[in-house]
């Protein structure tokens, strides 16, 4: 049984959008999702860090959704920017268990308990674009309280973090994101949302406690990236 993490998936199978339009390592980006998951087992559990799909609607998004519950092993999802299917978790719950999806839960404003460590998370923000903008402020405000609650529910162990936006990236930084890291003693944050040339300037490695690491399904070559 082992722990994985992966993001920004950007399936489209609903909907005519796909990536493979991007050429590179997008081409066959399905057959190669595929092939990234058949080395996992059904006692695996991965972690989907946001982009999860181009459906508009929970109805677009449903061929995505009973795609991923067919890949081997367990998964928890959470938000991203482009995931417009979104409403409610409560939703979304709803219609995985009125179409037989088993496999998928959803991290939101909660944690999970994975043999002894607890997985938290949230969206996130992009810092820079909270600075002026009141909209984003408050978006940023709550990505913070909903942080925080996920990794208050944790209690005393031991913590994994799961973002969609990098709480660092070249010279940005999210200080109300990384003091929760650090005062709550978070272990390891992986996080999506970076992809191409942008993947040079992503912040992978030791911060303080906290190990970093950017899992963007390009950037990891679609294979989940294993963390315990």
């Amino acid at each position: 049984m082992s722990l994985y993490a992966i993001g920004d998936l950007h399936l489209s199978l609903g909907v005519e959008k796909p990536m493979d339009v991007f050429g590179g390592r997008w081409e066959n980006y399905v057959e190669k999702i595929i092939e990234g998951f058949s080395e996992l087992s059904d006692d695996d559990l991965t972690v989907i860090c946001g982009d999860i799909t181009w459906g508009m609607t929970i109805d677009e998004a449903l061929e995505d959704f009973k795609f991923i519950d067919r890949l081997p092993g367990k998964k928890i999802i959470l938000k991203g920017n482009h995931d417009y299917w979104w409403t409610t978790a409560t939703k979304a719950k709803k219609i995985f268990a009125e179409h037989g999806i088993t496999t998928i839960d959803i991290l939101h404003n909660n944690c999970f308990k994975y043999e002894d460590v607890y997985l938290c998370g949230t969206r996130g923000w992009f810092y820079e674009e909270s600075k002026n903008d009141e909209h984003d402020k408050k978006v940023m405000n709550r990505e913070i309280m909903r942080l925080e609650t996920s990794l208050n529910a944790a209690g005393d162990g031991d913590k994994y973090v799961f973002l969609h936006y990098p709480p660092k990236f070249q010279s940005h930084e999210c200080p109300e994101i990384l003091e929760l890291l650090k005062r709550f003693n978070v272990k390891q944050c992986v996080y999506g949302h970076i992809h191409g040339a942008g993947c040079a300037f992503t912040f992978n490695g030791m911060l303080g406690n906290t190990k970093f690491d950017l899992v963007s399904a390009d950037y990891i070559h679609f294979k989940p990236k294993k963390l315990l």
